[in-house]
């Protein structure tokens, strides 16, 4: 008996409850719902550059193999390895020591030389005085000019010996003929080397700049041509960007300075060279990266965010937008490419459109919905680690 009086005041408790609450809960559900809250950005027209991005190769600006340009032993190497060095400092050092006595030969065939046309002058000196006083004759006069001016050649000849024999032995120190960054030694010390080796001591490269030749098909060059074509190669920017093999943008820009003349009949490609300033020896001869570089100009384009953007069944772009009375209406897009985190719109939207960003899966074509602009995103574009904006719910 003393449970039971419990259990009844419970009882009534509840039903009271489900009276009070029975004509909240028959409102709600027979009203309508309010409407749905969604963020939205409003779409500005504006002039856009379309970039292509193009695969390509760091190539070094100058590259010198170095080679003995006499033979000989390798007495001592004077770099280090995969640092810098200018032109003119001494790499490779050979043993001297017969270039030393082929000068030493040459000094004296020199001396030689001299010591005969001293002679050779003398005489003809000689012969001169005698023949001014007709006591020799005129043979013996130019058999004495003839003498001398052989011994001038001999002398000459001598000369160009002992220069060629001086050349030799600075050859034997092997010097950089271009400033740069050389790699590692192909030789060591001991080894024999010869003027007609086939295979470099070392090999030196500028990579400062540096250049990077890059391929583009020919259908995307003709689009490239007709698109500057029509703006005026003249007002064309050849500033281009670089893509990293990390995924990262290479801090410095650079320019398109040359294009091949021909498309490779195999491949159809046409060569691209674009040059770039590489202070921090960041691009290396031989590493793949990519290229972003500007096609033409589109006049009054849309840059929709790509979050507003979606694919229906048969692949096409779709956008949901918000409309007159705040009605969501769906529109199909014409894209032309993206753009960093936006896509390219030339058909399907109009300046001044507020497409939904976030609350997508709530709406419907036709429902009527609470619009709410995005705030804009400068955090985000000064810091990619910044979080977004809270979406409207």
């Amino acid at each position: 008996m003393h449970r039971t009086a419990p259990m009844r005041r419970i009882a009534t408790t509840l039903a009271t409850l489900l009276m009070l609450t029975a004509p909240v809960l028959a409102q709600g559900q027979g009203g309508e719902r309010p409407p749905a809250a969604v963020t939205v950005v409003t779409l500005k027209a504006q002039d856009v550059t379309l970039t292509t991005t193009l695969p390509g190769r760091v190539v070094a600006s100058a590259r010198a193999e170095v080679r003995p340009q006499v033979a000989g032993i390798i007495t001592e190497r004077m770099f280090r390895e995969g640092g810098p060095v200018k032109a003119g400092d001494p790499l490779y050092q050979i043993d001297p020591a017969s270039y030393d006595a082929a000068v030493a030969v040459a000094e004296a065939a020199v001396a030689q030389a001299q010591a005969q046309l001293n002679a050779a002058r003398k005489s003809a000196e000689r012969i001169d005085e005698l023949t001014s006083r007709n006591v020799a004759s005129e043979q013996a006069k130019d058999n004495a000019d003839a003498e001398r001016e052989g011994a001038e050649a001999n002398l000459q000849v001598a000369q160009a010996q002992l220069t060629s024999a001086r050349i030799e032995r600075d050859r034997t120190t092997i010097r950089a003929r271009l400033s740069g960054e050389i790699g590692r030694s192909l030789t060591s010390r001991g080894a024999l080397v010869t003027a007609s080796q086939g295979e470099p001591l070392a090999v030196i490269r500028t990579i400062d700049p540096v250049y990077v030749d890059v391929t583009q098909s020919a259908a995307e060059l003709l689009d490239w041509r007709r698109g500057q074509g029509a703006a005026g190669i003249e007002s064309f920017d050849p500033t281009v960007t670089l893509e990293l093999p990390d995924g990262s943008i290479f801090s410095e820009t650079g320019s398109l300075t040359a294009a091949e003349p021909e498309v490779d009949p195999q491949t159809g490609v046409v060569v691209l060279r674009m040059e770039f300033d590489n202070p921090d020896k960041l691009l290396l001869p031989g590493m793949y990266v990519q290229v972003a570089m500007p096609t033409r100009t589109v006049k009054g384009a849309l840059v929709v965010p790509q979050e507003a953007v979606s694919r229906d069944r048969r692949g096409n772009a779709t956008a949901m937008v918000v409309g007159a009375e705040n009605k969501v209406e769906q529109r199909t897009l014409t894209v032309l490419q993206d753009q960093g985190a936006g896509w390219i719109v030339t058909e399907g939207l109009s300046d001044g459109d507020k497409v939904i960003v976030a609350g997508l899966q709530k709406v419907a074509p036709g429902a009527t919905v609470a619009p709410e602009e995005r705030a804009v995103k400068t955090a985000m574009a000064d810091d990619p680690a910044a979080p977004a904006p809270a979406a409207a719910e």
